[in-house]
């Protein structure tokens, strides 16, 4: 059969094959009907088969192609990541040469000051003083001296989460701040704009938003803890303002550094001048005695600001917070004077601006590669810096963002059996990584525990939902859906291991979907009995051959019929009714699937559910004994109202018993009950 089915394609795959002849040659050849009929079949079965293999193909290519997608996507991110790592270093390199040429700019500018004295920045503030009469609310931007205008212009405001558009806006950039104004769209006269918001320039950071069409030409300007997007004319205009930006913050930095050396004071006034006449003042008192007590002179103080932000600008948070380390132990036992205050001013800044930094490498913004552990080095600094908190509410955030990402990702063609094996896979493995991290981050702050657990159940839902949609909302069998919630039990003990169970926590979010279920499957049985009953006949079975009857045998002894041997006869024949065969097997089934399925919320809904099953075969047993009038038949009758009541009850009772750990009453009061069947055949089972 297998040569003659190759012949026949190669034959069909052949370039030169020509149907027509193929048939005529064929139809001379046949002896009938029954050979075509057979051809054809043979000819279906390689069609079947070709169309079954070319689907294959087209389901791995296509897999082949989500994966190459997914890799492309995750390489472009890491592209993206490196590019902005390459133009920090870009910025760090440009500012040490900035420095080392610093001397002969200096005397440039001394030169350039003394040819135009201030008529480049006079200008600059008469025409922001003429821009902001355009701007409603902004009278006392002016009263800072020495405040100019750098650059200005329109932009577009987006949403940060579903990028819709907000609002058209006008910036304004000065030496020292950055002011953003709405648009007013049906104001008429000057004023044009509305304030909005002022930031300090050191107060925010500015970050290139990569283009994806339709969204580009975007920057993102980042304030902690919030975040906003504009989009500018195109991508000259943005290119402009990220520039400017960049070098108005550089300038501002360089200025006030250069202003702190000059106010350095020189010691005009005699340590005398300083000393209190008041006899009741302490001697700790004296600001002189306590800058004397406390040596700022030492070279690594000195540079300790400048340090910290090469460590921020180099992503060395290890060495930036073991900076910090040092100076509070210096410190931890010295008197506090206006030296060591304005020492902790700057110092408290970079404080900021790596906590913001820290904040960021945790944000579900950045790439969710690497698991947990990527997130560590964050973390740890962040503790370090006082801040266990706000750690514990970003590694979760962060990992909630990853396990959904995760859950969303997950897209198969085929069973549901096989994606619920790759959904817990995933879920659970992604749980016990996050928890094993979290409780070696976080070992020595239990307060978070409880964040962790909350983090978990809500973790839970997420899970739920992916898997109720998968396997209930799309009415599988009651098999499929008790395989699928026994690997979910199964991944839940493992989680119990490391001292988090959620057994109960998954259980209350499945019982609505499970009891539905249960329910649902039993109409369908009662239905199907009640179609069966209804063309009884009450025959014994006929199973034609050996190999049959077997296999009945096999399957009741499956289902705990032990003694389902002594209802065989001779030559194949059963001396019970197919109905209440088929009755007992669908049953038993039933009960094998909501034992795995069971938890004491759904202890009375199984219960029920099996006596209204029970109930409807044990009626048609009292109806058929009560009207039948034959002799020979109602004996047949006996036998199997016999089988119902003395083998197949005990067993679902003992089945029961055996999967819940408990008896069930209802049942032994209805298979009491059903007992006048055979006692009095004249009963009724109304009472039931």
């Amino acid at each position: 059969m297998a040569e003659q089915a190759n012949r026949m394609r190669k034959q069909l795959e052949s370039a030169n094959f020509d149907p027509q002849n193929y048939v005529k040659n064929l139809s001379q050849q046949s002896d009938g009907d029954r050979d075509l009929q057979e051809h054809r079949q043979k000819i279906q079965t390689l069609a079947d088969e070709t169309a079954q293999n070319l689907k294959k193909n087209v389901y791995k290519n296509y897999r082949q192609f989500i994966e190459t997608a997914k890799e492309i996507s995750y390489l472009e991110s890491e592209m993206y990541q490196l590019s902005h790592i390459l133009t920090e270093q870009k910025s760090i390199m440009e500012s040490i040469t900035q420095s080392l040429l610093s001397t002969d700019k200096d005397e440039t500018a001394k030169e350039m000051l003394a040819a135009f004295p201030k008529d480049t920045e006079e200008v600059k503030q008469r025409t922001l003083t003429t821009l902001l009469e355009k701007v409603e609310g902004c009278k006392n931007i002016m009263d800072t001296p020495g405040r100019y205008l750098v650059y200005n212009g329109d932009l577009v405001e987006y949403d940060v989460d579903n990028m819709a558009q907000l609002q058209k806006v006008h910036a304004f950039l000065m030496n020292d701040c950055l002011l953003i104004a709405t648009w007013l769209a049906n104001r008429r006269g000057t004023v044009k704009y509305k304030y909005n918001a002022l930031y300090d320039l050191e107060s925010f950071a500015i970050v290139n938003v990569k283009d994806h069409p339709p969204m580009k030409d975007m920057f993102k300007i980042l304030m902690f803890p919030e975040s906003r997007i504009f989009q500018a004319e195109n991508s000259k205009i943005k290119k402009e303002w990220l520039e400017i930006l960049d070098e108005t913050k550089k300038n501002k930095v360089t200025k006030e550094k250069h202003k702190e050396e000059v106010e350095v004071p020189n010691s005009p006034v005699r340590p005398e001048a300083l000393v209190s006449t008041n006899p009741f003042d302490d001697k700790e008192t004296n600001p002189f005695d306590s800058e004397e007590a406390v040596d700022l002179s030492l070279e690594w103080i000195q540079e300790l600001p400048e340090d910290l932000d090469v460590c921020i600008a180099q992503r060395d948070f290890e060495g930036g917070v073991d900076l910090l380390d040092k100076l509070n132990d210096y410190l931890k036992d010295q008197p506090v004077n206006l030296r060591v205050k304005n020492l902790r001013v700057k110092v408290d800044e970079r404080v900021r601006q790596l906590t913001e930094v820290l904040v960021f490498e945790l944000s579900p913004d950045r790439s969710l590669r690497g698991g947990p552990k990527a997130t560590r080095r964050a973390v740890s600094q962040l503790i370090r810096l006082g801040q266990p908190t706000k750690a514990c509410e970003l590694f979760l955030k962060n990992r909630a963002a990853a396990v959904q990402t995760a859950i969303r990702q997950l897209r198969i063609e085929g069973a549901t059996l096989l994606y619920i094996h790759k959904l817990c896979n995933i879920f659970f493995t992604s749980l016990l990584e996050t928890a094993k991290e979290f409780e070696m981050d976080f070992a020595g702050n239990t307060g978070c525990y409880s964040a962790f657990v909350v983090w978990s159940r809500s973790s839970m839902k997420m899970f739920v939902n992916a898997f109720s949609g998968q396997v209930f909302d799309s009415k599988e069998s009651l098999s499929t859906a008790a395989e699928c919630v026994k690997v979910a039990k199964e991944h839940c003990k493992q989680l119990s291991e490391i001292g988090l169970d959620l057994t109960f926590t998954l259980q209350s979010l499945l019982v609505k979907d499970i009891k539905s279920a249960l329910q649902s499957y039993k109409e369908i049985i009662i239905e199907a009995t009640k179609h069966r009953n209804s063309e009884e006949m009450w025959r014994k079975m006929n199973l034609m051959t050996p190999e049959a009857l077997t296999k009945l045998k096999e399957e009741m002894c499956s289902c705990g019929m032990s003694s389902f041997n002594q209802y065989t006869g001779d030559d194949c024949w059963v001396n019970l009714s197919y109905t209440l065969v088929a009755f007992t097997k669908q049953m038993m089934a039933f009960l094998e699937e909501g034992l795995k399925l069971y938890f004491p919320e759904l202890h009375m809904v199984l219960l029920e559910s099996l006596r209204e099953i029970i109930l409807v075969a044990v009626q048609h047993v009292d109806y058929s004994l009560r009207c039948e009038q034959e002799a020979e038949k109602k004996a047949f009758i006996l036998q199997n109202a016999s089988f119902l009541h003395d083998t197949v009850l005990p067993v679902v009772e003992k089945r029961f018993e055996e999967g819940v750990g408990k008896p069930a009453k209802q049942l032994q009061d209805l298979r009491k009950s059903a007992r006048t069947i055979r006692v009095n055949p004249d009963s009724t089972m109304s009472q039931v």
